[in-house]
């Protein structure tokens, strides 16, 4: 029987992935790699919904599939592609787009979100249309499973539901996602407000850990990431949101289960706790930013990886529009 398949992307909407980027997705993409079928994509065309700069776009393309690379994904056991050079994705997004109606897409709540920053007049369609694209990336490659976080369960739901329809009015075409999530890691919250999810659009610079920081920010910001006046290490998410972060965080990547974690840091105070914690940061972090910049000075190796990866994505992509087209009533292509 086949590896189930697993599709993931995301957006090089940054200089670098973030902590949280790092623990509830790449980390993921990389141990899927051993029992999956697995395709991952750098989304840029999600990334044009909203004003951006073309040169810094295709910077942060590269360097997001750069980090991709350096933590752990391998381009002979993965397909590791950037979106907007697989054209079928556009194709099937306009597809699905005829068959979402306007209500079901106006209940999306991270548009509504994002779009109240800047007013809903200004928002483009895009960035209304976006979880159709998203259904569409999904749908394309027939996966199985998507590693998403708990904001992105509504948007799967969304591809669920757009795969089940297409499926009844012209035949049964795409599989059915299901959602691949792991509840520890679901949610790294903001190192100075752990009460919010970390994230590069609303977080302060001290409140989030770049994957590529160097290891003495990394080292100042946990040690100066907010606790709470008891002093004792133990997850309690309502009264001590900041220390259970940080505990999630060390268990993450210590491979150390919380409860042991308590144990071990019981009495000794945050100091310690802090100090060790990072030194766990720095070690898994250090050697990721050191792969990424050699990745960035080959840019002509970095460029055929994803190249190949667009080929090889295309092969799928190209048999499921193929089959789309036809059911759709269209010509077939040349």
């Amino acid at each position: 029987m086949a590896n189930r398949r697993v599709f993931s992307g995301i957006q090089p909407t940054a200089d670098s992935f973030h902590l949280g980027n790092y623990l509830g997705a790449v980390k993921q993409w990389v141990d899927l790699q051993e029992t999956r079928d697995t395709i991952y994509c750098v989304v840029d065309m999600h990334a044009v919904t909203v004003p951006y700069d073309p040169e810094l776009l295709r910077r942060r393309t590269r360097v997001a599939a750069a980090q991709l690379l350096a933590a752990g994904l391998d381009p002979e056991r993965t397909i590791l592609f950037v979106q907007s050079q697989v054209p079928e994705h556009a194709e099937l997004n306009w597809v699905l787009g005829c068959l979402t109606g306007f209500g079901e897409a106006s209940r999306m709540t991270q548009f509504k979100d994002k779009s109240a920053k800047g007013g809903a007049d200004q928002a483009s369609v895009g960035l209304f249309t976006y979880p159709i694209l998203q259904a569409a990336d999904i749908l394309l490659y027939k996966t199985n499973e998507v590693p998403v976080g708990e904001d992105q369960r509504q948007h799967l739901e969304l591809s669920r539901n757009l795969a089940q329809r297409f499926n009844h009015r012209f035949g049964e075409t795409f599989v059915i996602p299901d959602a691949y999530i792991l509840p520890a890691v679901a949610k790294i919250t903001d190192l100075q407000d752990p009460t919010s999810k970390m994230s590069k659009s609303s977080s302060a610079p001290q409140g989030i850990i770049d994957l590529l920081d160097e290891p003495g920010v990394i080292r100042r910001k946990i040690a100066r990431a907010v606790t709470d006046a008891e002093g004792s290490v133990r997850a309690d998410d309502a009264a001590k949101p900041g220390v259970t972060n940080l505990l999630r965080i060390f268990a993450a990547l210590s491979g150390q289960p919380v409860a042991i974690l308590e144990a071990t840091y019981a009495g000794s105070g945050y100091g310690t706790f802090k100090k060790d914690l990072a030194e766990v940061v720095v070690d898994a972090f250090a050697p990721i930013r050191e792969r990424t910049a050699k990745y960035l000075a080959e840019l002509d190796v970095l460029d055929a990886v994803l190249l190949d990866g667009a080929r090889r994505a295309r092969i799928v992509a190209r048999e499921t529009m193929s089959e789309v087209r036809d059911r759709c009533g269209f010509p077939a292509a040349s």
